[in-house]
Formats: C-alpha cells, sequence, structure tokens
C-alpha cells in the first residue's frame, strides 16, 4: 500500500534553540545548517522507528480489500482517520461514511475494519482505494517521546561537528539505543 505524504509536519520535536544549547553554540551563522540538520535527524528517525513523530497527513492508496477485510495502515502512531474513499471507473470519488468503519488506533500497525464485514468495491483496477489519515505523537514538539528527541539531539551533534567525513551508514550505538524501544516487533 503506497503511502503519500501530503501534509508535512509544521514544527520539528528540537527546535533550534534547544539544538544550540545542546551543542553551546551562541551564534546564529550555522542557523540555516542546523534546521537542515534537525529535519534530517527527524526523517533518519522516522525511517529507522517506522514512526511519525509529529501530526501530518498521509494519503494510503490500494488496489483491493484485503481478503480478511482488515486494512493494515503503513504510518503510525495513528490519530485519526480523516476519509475513507472508493474511486469509480471514471475516478469519481465516493466517500464513506465513517459509521460504516472502525479503527484500531492502539495498534501497530493501525487497523481498519468495516463495521457490518463488508467494504464497497472500487471501480478503478489501480489505487481504487484512497485512506486519508492523520499520524504522529501529536501537534506539540512535547508530544514526542524523550528519547527519541534525544536521539536526534545526538545526530545532529554527530554531523555538525563531523562535517564532510564520511560517516557511513551506522547509527552510533547511543543512538540506536534511544530508538531501540520504538523498532516495529516483527512477529
Amino acid at each position: 500500500m503506497p503511502a503519500i505524504l501530503v501534509g508535512a509536519p509544521i514544527t520539528e520535536p528540537v527546535t533550534l534553540a534547544a539544538a544550540k544549547a545542546h551543542l553551546r553554540i551562541t551564534h546564529s551563522d550555522d542557523d540555516l545548517l542546523l534546521l537542515q540538520l534537525i529535519t534530517s535527524a527527524r526523517r533518519v528517525a522516522e525511517a529507522r522507528t517506522g514512526l511519525c513523530f509529529l501530526s501530518q497527513a498521509w494519503l494510503c492508496l490500494q488496489d483491493a480489500w484485503p481478503e480478511d477485510l482488515t486494512v493494515r495502515l503503513p504510518v503510525s502512531p495513528l490519530i485519526a482517520v480523516t476519509e475513507v474513499a472508493v474511486l469509480a471507473a471514471d475516478a469519481a470519488k465516493t466517500v464513506l461514511d465513517p459509521a460504516l468503519y472502525e479503527a484500531d488506533l492502539a495498534s501497530r500497525p493501525p487497523r481498519l475494519m468495516p463495521v457490518s464485514g463488508a467494504w464497497p468495491l472500487p471501480g478503478r483496477l489501480m489505487n481504487g482505494i484512497a485512506i486519508a489519515v492523520t499520524a504522529g505523537f501529536g501537534a506539540a514538539p512535547e508530544a514526542v517521546p524523550e528519547p527519541l528527541r534525544q536521539a536526534m539531539l545526538l545526530m545532529v551533534a554527530h554531523w555538525y561537528g563531523n562535517r564532510g567525513e564520511e560517516a557511513g551508514s551506522q547509527l552510533a550505538p547511543s543512538i540506536a539505543a534511544l530508538l531501540a524501544p520504538y523498532l516495529a516487533v516483527r512477529p
């Protein structure tokens, strides 16, 4: 199921002031670089954990409903399912009444199931089902668990101090340890 980011977070879990304090920087010469490193650190940490940190809007597409009727959504933690729609052959969209389905926000991956035991069939063969969701721990930086924010600060510090050097794809053990509790557990 492809997931398309349609609304990026409006802030970052780590502020510029927090990064500068962590690095003991008092000048503003590197503010733009630090902001870029903060965004990169969030993206790396989100990719490693499979989690969305701050509230962001996603569009999840699929061709058909699963045989067991349980849609496993690719973004987590799920805040809300904002729209479920099926597309006709001519691309006309029919938005489903939220009373027709139930979302499990607590599971990882989050799940979506029909209340009646059946989903309406899409008319398109490809991407005939569109599910709009909001995912993340919340809108405020404080909603993101502290270990994840600390991992981001350590990444920013490492990248800031080692600019231009080949660092490889391995995270430092301290960063990996902070992210470890948030990794998806495979059954």
